[in-house]
């Protein structure tokens, strides 16, 4: 496993993972997928005919500056803070019963973890919403419309039934769940250099029990928090959702899909995620591949 650097954007990557011979996965940092009760205004049939959609459309990836021309053909919000602005507020733009209407189930607090950013929501420290609308803009939607050889887990069934050389098959990870899934604590913000340097021993460890075998220049990085710079955190976060999507692909960690329509076809999961939001409990035989 090598030390993660910078990549292409999206589209070149992507071209450079697929080969004739073997097949390839990429695991993605962002939404891929929208809330139910949007999902519930929509006239597609799941997410996957929903961005084959917008390739094309400017107006959707418009991030609004008010509320006034948030909707459904423009969910993206806000541009910049505003004194007064609330979830609550934008939910109620885009025509959903409340805040929480915002999140997906796989975006919401478990018993083990805080609740993500919702796909929509584009301010602040904890969002997502520009990752996502760069990602789908400028990569997924198009190559949707171009048929491009790809296919969106869980929307095209378990991740190893998309296994298939010629193919890249494309996932999103969560790195806050994937520290859990890995059995890992970080004491301290992964922003500080110096959290980061405390993982350096119980990520060894994670690799050695997925059998992964780290580079040279990886073992540096851990021994070095990183780096210094800004994209110290970036690069931790690449490395956990790369063993997160080691250890499903390699049978170390079911890959659980629940057993719900709405996550099937609209929202999506997190890779190698088990626990459902924690207001729902854990019903017995609630999630499955």
């Amino acid at each position: 496993m090598q030390a993660p650097r910078p990549a292409p954007d999206l589209a070149e990557l992507a071209a450079s993972l697929r080969r004739e011979d073997v097949p390839a996965v990429l695991g993605l940092d962002l939404p891929l997928g929208v809330p139910r009760h949007y999902a519930a205004q929509r006239p597609e049939a799941g997410f996957v005919d929903f961005l084959r959609g917008l390739a094309g459309d400017p107006r959707f990836f418009t991030v609004n500056a008010v509320l006034q021309t948030v909707g459904l053909a423009a969910p993206f919000y806000p541009m910049r803070g505003l004194k007064g602005m609330t979830r609550a507020s934008h939910a109620a733009a885009l025509g959903l019963p409340d805040a929480d209407a915002l999140h997906r189930w796989c975006d919401r607090a478990t018993a083990t973890r805080p609740a993500g950013a919702p796909p929509f929501w584009t301010l602040g420290a904890n969002q997502s919403g520009k990752a996502g609308l760069s990602a789908w803009r400028d990569w997924l939607a198009p190559a949707l419309a171009a048929d491009a050889p790809l296919d969106l887990w869980p929307f095209a069934g378990p991740l190893h039934g998309l296994l298939r050389a010629g193919r890249l098959a494309v996932a999103e990870v969560y790195p806050a769940e994937a520290l859990r899934q890995l059995g890992l604590k970080l004491r301290g913000s992964k922003r500080d250099r110096a959290a980061r340097l405390t993982l350096a021993g119980p990520l060894r460890e994670a690799m050695a029990r997925l059998r992964v075998t780290p580079s040279r220049d990886l073992l540096d990085a851990l021994a070095d928090g990183f780096g210094a710079d800004a994209s110290g955190e970036d690069r931790l976060d690449c490395t956990l959702g790369l063993l997160a999507t080691i250890a499903v692909l390699d049978g170390h960690r079911a890959d659980f899909i629940p057993k719900d329509a709405a996550v099937r076809s609209w929202e999506g999961w997190v890779l190698g995620q088990h626990e459902l939001p924690a207001w729902l409990g854990q019903p017995a035989g609630a999630c499955a591949t």
